[in-house]
């Protein structure tokens, strides 16, 4: 039983922290008293949980941050809400795993523990950290994270922008790259998109959808790429997405070290 808000940013420009997304929050942690936030994407544990609580507080919830326990593991297993936030996805990842919070943190959300995320929150949910956009600052003890859907989710998309003189590599180009490697489907989640995530997939009273604004004009929320075809803008239903089997590395034989064949 999933029940996930997954969002590609934090902030949109000009907005206060998760201010763009005040209604989906509301909605999604309504009658929830505390949340625990997970701030292990940025360094600063404590002021980043601040920061969080204060944006929180606006919807009459405390915000307690996952490293001030004694007992993560059993906060974890007692949370009605868990808040996964942004930053560096490998700082994050490296930390969870070290940590041996990322067992607990999976297993609470596949209990039905409402899990928020935003940017590297939201990267976690796949199977791996293999389509973040981050830079590899520290090196954790595995790819693998806590595959609550079974693709690759790539927050902060960006298209190429018409006209430009960038003669570098595109996200477009990056993720073709990853699928000439990988026979996984990746959603590429725009600025000010989200994913919803209700219930078990294959089960009548699942939904995955797939909303919000992109704060670029005339785009939609999300860009799917699948292995072999063209790009296509999504939005809406992407319970499909659930379906489709997953192959990392699949060029070579058996599965790969850091992601499961799913």
């Amino acid at each position: 039983m999933l029940d996930l808000l997954l969002f590609s940013n934090s902030t949109n420009a000009n907005r206060s922290y998760l201010d763009h997304a005040r209604d989906e929050v509301a909605q999604f942690l309504e009658g929830v008293t505390e949340v625990i936030f997970v701030p292990y994407a940025l360094q600063d544990h404590d002021t980043y949980t601040a920061k969080v609580a204060e944006a929180l507080a606006a919807h009459g919830m405390s915000t307690r941050g996952l490293h001030t326990f004694d007992s993560p593991e059993y906060e974890l297993a007692e949370a009605h809400a868990v808040f996964v936030g942004g930053g560096n996805t490998f700082r994050l990842v490296s930390q969870l795993h070290r940590q041996g919070l990322m067992d607990p943190l999976r297993t609470a959300a596949l209990s039905g523990t409402r899990y928020m995320g935003a940017s590297a929150g939201t990267n976690i949910a796949s199977p791996t950290l293999r389509t973040t956009n981050d830079m590899p600052i520290v090196e954790p003890p595995s790819f693998s994270t806590l595959g609550l859907v079974p693709f690759q989710i790539n927050p902060h998309y960006l298209d190429a922008v018409p006209g430009s003189t960038h003669a570098g590599e595109t996200r477009e180009t990056r993720l073709s790259e990853f699928l000439e490697e990988n026979d996984v489907p990746v959603l590429g989640l725009r600025e000010g998109a989200h994913l919803r995530v209700t219930g078990t997939a294959g089960e009548p009273n699942f939904t995955a959808m797939v909303g919000g604004t992109a704060v670029t004009p005339g785009l939609g929320p999300a860009i799917t790429f699948l292995k072999g075809t063209l790009p296509r803008e999504t939005a809406g239903d992407i319970s499909a997405l659930f379906e489709v089997p997953a192959r990392f590395d699949a060029g070579l034989s058996g599965p790969g070290q850091d992601g499961p064949v799913l």
